[in-house]
């Protein structure tokens, strides 16, 4: 099947935003939606119907902002390239936008939000900027894109909806799993905060065999990574509660060998202690093998005589927990806690035995989450599959 192709120019208004002065206080506040684009990469869903900040009808007429009619498509257009949107209300945005409003004769709004979220990838490619890249205006004008007839668009777009739910679905269960995990420890064993079982209270550090930071300084930089060798630690891959593997770095052995006492193995915690939150923990995966820790991402190596790595991984992920560790907190811009006031942190612990009890049940919802993820997996595929098929017209 053969479609015309159109210039994005052609079909939609494509929009930039812009920012009132922060300084002054009678632009903010107002009941106008202004969307950033790290608001977009947190929505559930295609849709965005508020904004967590709002600018008032002053700070929208002082600016180059421009209030965009409800079922326009916002695009990220910097830092980073390619979060897509559909706004559900009148909506301005930053200038880290370049948004589109569809001509509606001619284009869906919906499929074009799945063909730019198909697209991401070469959207980034076209970027330009030193410090950063910045997909201009005139460059997403001339991006071509297919354009079937109207009912066929929406009728790939309603495929694509499908599909992508199963997708969510799948990420909803899972994260639910994640969540019940820490419902069992507070059944368990009470809000670290106020610890009613009062367990006794003992330090990071009478609970390690073995706590290391990673190398500082010149000792480690990107310019020493290598294709393939030793896995580095990063601090992208620590998640709460689970490794998070989508950005690999390593060095080489050479390299480690003069490091090797900053080591991680399998089944040792790690501990992130710089970025969102500033206090997050999951186990080392048995087939990363030997590995190096960067700095910010500690290595903690329990004392099993007193401490089990999921009962304190879970404990660590609490907010309870990451509340008490507020006030370990340091630097403005940037705030990190370091090794050495994080080693000072008093914790309840219950009993091994206690401990092991927790262990053993979520064994049996870690089953579930492995049967999960790999069904997400499949889901992922279909999505994919069915993306290519859409925009090459074979569906």
């Amino acid at each position: 099947m053969s479609w015309t192709s159109v210039a994005l120019g052609d079909v939609c208004e494509v929009v930039s935003g812009a920012t009132p002065k922060s300084s002054v206080d009678s632009y903010w506040g107002g009941d106008v939606a202004w969307a950033t684009p790290a608001d977009l990469s947190r929505l559930p869903s295609a849709y965005i119907s508020d904004t967590p900040r709002k600018i008032t009808q002053a700070g929208l007429k002082s600016c180059a902002a421009t209030l965009l009619p409800p079922n326009s498509v916002l695009l990220s257009s910097r830092a980073p390239i390619g979060h897509v949107a559909i706004n559900t209300v009148p909506m301005a945005t930053n200038q880290g936008f370049k948004s589109l409003v569809p001509e509606t004769s001619r284009l869906d709004a919906k499929f074009l939000y799945h063909w730019l979220v198909a697209k991401r990838e070469y959207l980034q490619s076209i970027g330009n900027g030193a410090t950063f890249k910045e997909v201009s205006k005139s460059v997403v004008s001339r991006v071509e894109i297919p354009l079937p007839p109207l009912d066929e668009q929406r009728q790939i777009a309603a495929i694509l909806d499908k599909a992508d739910s199963l997708r969510q679905k799948r990420k909803q269960a899972i994260a639910l799993l994640d969540s019940l995990t820490q419902s069992i420890f507070l059944e368990m064993f009470g809000d670290p905060a106020t610890n009613p079982n009062r367990y006794p209270l003992k330090s990071v550090a009478e609970l390690a065999q073995r706590i290391s930071d990673g190398p500082f300084g010149s000792n480690l930089k990107s310019s020493h990574y290598v294709e393939n060798g030793v896995r580095v630690i990063r601090l992208q891959n620590i998640g709460v509660g689970a490794f998070v593997d989508n950005d690999t770095a390593f060095i080489s052995e050479e390299h480690f060998d003069s490091l090797k006492r900053h080591e991680c193995l399998p089944g040792d915690v790690l501990i992130g202690t710089l970025g969102d939150p500033n206090l997050r923990a999951c186990q080392q995966p048995p087939w990363l093998g030997r590995a190096l820790n960067k700095a910010d991402c500690l290595q903690f190596r329990p004392n099993l005589r007193l401490l089990l790595p999921k009962y304190f991984v879970t404990l660590l992920n609490l907010k309870s927990t990451v509340s008490l560790a507020q006030n370990l907190v340091l630097g403005q811009t940037r705030g990190r806690i370091s090794m050495g006031r994080l080693r000072g942190l008093m914790l309840p612990i219950a009993p091994l035995r206690e401990q092991e009890r927790f262990t053993d049940r979520l064994r049996y919802l870690e089953k579930l989450k492995k049967a999960h993820l790999l069904e997400e997996d499949g889901a992922g595929d279909l999505f994919a599959s069915l993306q290519q098929r859409a925009f090459a017209g074979e569906l």
